[in-house]
């Protein structure tokens, strides 16, 4: 068992001396952003020109679903959300830390990007996991 948490995601990097933070890979050619490792840029086709990059932990909220029913073991209702990060990556994650209720949510609310235990989610050996969570910006 490992005192460090895993990363629920290949895409959030948990350094051994800093905080955790979300790489996407940015096209050199269009500056398309994307998570998860690649080499060629879906958006223009370049190959060979993506690197890496430290994504920004500041955006906006773009769209969010309240979700009533879901796997069992899972508590609803929760906000599943879509933010479009100021680096201008977009990504999917849970909006926490607000009321799952439409009159508190508003399309293009200020978020950050926070991290925080997966919800005591463990693997085979009891190692726990880290994830990203997102919350209004105070």
């Amino acid at each position: 068992m490992s005192d460090q948490p895993l990363p629920v995601v290949d895409y959030m990097k948990i350094p051994e001396d800093g905080d955790p933070y979300l790489e996407g890979h940015k096209c050199g050619k269009c500056d398309a952003i994307f998570l998860g490792e690649r080499s060629i840029c879906s958006k223009c086709g370049t190959r060979d020109q993506m690197g890496t990059m430290k994504l920004s932990s500041q955006g906006n909220l773009y769209s969010y679903a309240i979700v009533h029913r879901s796997f069992p073991g899972i508590e609803v209702p929760y906000i599943s959300a879509v933010v479009d990060l100021d680096d201008g990556a977009t990504l999917k994650g849970n909006l926490i830390n607000v009321e799952p209720d439409p009159e508190k949510i508003e399309f293009g609310m200020p978020i950050e990007v926070i991290f925080d235990d997966a919800l005591g989610r463990k693997d085979r050996d009891g190692n726990s996991y880290l994830s990203y969570f997102f919350q209004p910006r105070a």
